[in-house]
């Protein structure tokens, strides 16, 4: 029996996958769990529209991306920070202060988990900092911490 998978099955495939099984564990496991659904022509069309559409949004979400990182290139954020006569910095700057920033200064939001902030931000100065956008696609906007 044609069975189209639903979800991921272990040795058998992933989802979307045509595989060719036994009936019995066809309708005693794949079909009763969910698992999987028969490969009659309606249901092959319906999962050929549904990975055609997916493939649109996901083209929609990286256009959409690219463009936001072309935004970013030209936005300059100003954090105040506490510090010193010296300019030695109480604590540092997070990537949610960072975020916050972002949205209060130019109106963009960005999740604070993909501002991608290796090492403390704990001195005055210019930073470049990276988003990730999408998995292929990643930002960059210019950070200026000052003193408060």
């Amino acid at each position: 029996m044609k069975v189209i998978l639903l979800q991921d099955v272990k040795s058998q495939g992933k989802k979307g996958d045509v595989i060719n099984v036994s009936d019995g564990y066809a309708r005693n496991f794949l079909l009763t769990k969910g698992l999987g659904v028969e490969a009659t022509q309606q249901n092959l069309n319906d999962i050929k529209l549904k990975k055609a559409n997916d493939e649109k949004i996901a083209a929609e979400e990286l256009a959409a991306a690219k463009k936001l990182s072309d935004e970013l290139k030209e936005v300059e954020v100003t954090v105040k920070i506490k510090a010193g006569a010296d300019g030695k910095t109480f604590g540092s700057v997070s990537s949610k202060e960072i975020a916050e920033a972002v949205k209060q200064q130019k109106g963009l939001e960005l999740d604070k988990k993909k501002i991608v902030v290796k090492d403390p931000i704990k001195a005055l100065g210019n930073y470049k900092i990276p988003v990730k956008l999408h998995p292929e696609v990643t930002g960059e906007f210019t950070l200026i911490v000052d003193k408060e």
